[in-house]
């Protein structure tokens, strides 16, 4: 989804492959795009780019004149740096509230661990609001790739009826 976003709210054309899943989380089909047989990936120049970090990256250093990262080198680190924690954490919420837009589970999943992993991604998005948005509603002002990165953890919010404090539901919103 992070990469789909990205590219979409960059208003960079792509061909979108859409493969089905198995119920054992198989893809059939897969192979030519992607080594690990994972999803997502991206086709450059004939050579795959997997794994969601890999490709926003990529996408990046292709597209230089659309600014994905914040200009300012020190907002550009705590991009980065917020985007390698949700790439890497927040496994409570993960584990307990999987990511399903179709879905309505209000309050399922719901625990001390996931309600921490909550607090600190309010933390998160409150402090780069704070200390870098004053351009425009999102994280960094204007849209980045950390805000693709958060794009999954705001609908699991929706899917899960979290609870957030005002601005934070703002900005999910």
């Amino acid at each position: 989804m992070r990469p789909w976003v990205l590219l979409r709210q960059a208003g960079i054309e792509f061909e979108e492959i859409q493969i089905k899943f198995s119920d054992k989380g198989k893809v059939a089909g897969i192979e030519p795009y992607s080594p690990t047989r994972q999803v997502p990936a991206l086709i450059v120049d004939g050579e795959p780019v997997w794994d969601s970090l890999a490709i926003c990256e990529a996408v990046a250093e292709l597209f230089p004149h659309k600014q994905l990262w914040p200009a300012d080198a020190r907002a550009r680190r705590i991009a980065r740096s917020i985007c390698a924690e949700m790439h890497a954490g927040f496994r409570s919420l993960r584990g307990a509230m999987p990511v399903n837009i179709r879905a309505s589970h209000p309050g399922k999943g719901m625990n001390p661990a996931v309600q921490q992993d909550i607090d600190r991604i309010v933390e998160i998005w409150q402090s780069c609001r704070a200390r870098f948005g004053k351009g425009g509603e999102l994280l960094f002002g204007q849209f980045s790739i950390a805000d693709a990165y958060y794009a999954p953890v705001a609908t699991r919010f929706v899917t899960y009826a979290v609870s957030l404090p005002s601005a934070a539901q703002r900005y999910a919103d």
